[in-house]
């Protein structure tokens, strides 16, 4: 019998049904904001957690360890890239982006509350981060 390999919304889909986390309707929630904001978007399973790819490459995924909040990573994926323009890949007029390096931010959220009140902020930042790293 042959097992047919999951795409990856099946796979992210899987592991929202079987996640227990603290976070868990919050997870859901940003997960819808972010294919809402960007439709094209795909997604699959990465450093075990829902990650969103344009082209095939990974540019947002989810971060769940940590107490008290969980994290979306904003990246250029697993490759590193060689860019043209020197500073912060985007301009962050929303203060959601916390740096790590001038190609990756981090957005930290706590609660329902929290997730609420940074969704137009964090589509904003979101729109912007795939609209760059589309000319990557």
């Amino acid at each position: 019998m042959t097992v047919k390999k999951q795409s990856g919304e099946e796979q992210v889909a899987t592991f929202l049904s079987e996640l227990q986390h603290p976070f868990k309707a919050e997870i859901e929630e940003v997960r819808r904001i972010v294919l809402e904001a960007v439709p094209e978007l795909t997604e699959h399973i990465k450093w075990n957690a829902p990650s969103f790819c344009y082209a095939a490459e990974d540019r947002i995924t989810f971060q769940l360890q940590g107490k008290g909040f969980f994290r979306l990573i904003f990246h250029t994926g697993a490759k590193a890239q060689t860019r043209t323009q020197t500073g912060k890949l985007i301009e962050d007029h929303t203060g959601l982006l916390d740096w790590a390096a001038d190609d990756r931010a981090i957005v930290k959220l706590t609660d329902l509350t929290d997730v609420m009140a940074k969704k137009d902020k964090l589509i904003d930042v979101i729109t912007k981060w795939i609209e760059k790293t589309k000319q990557s």
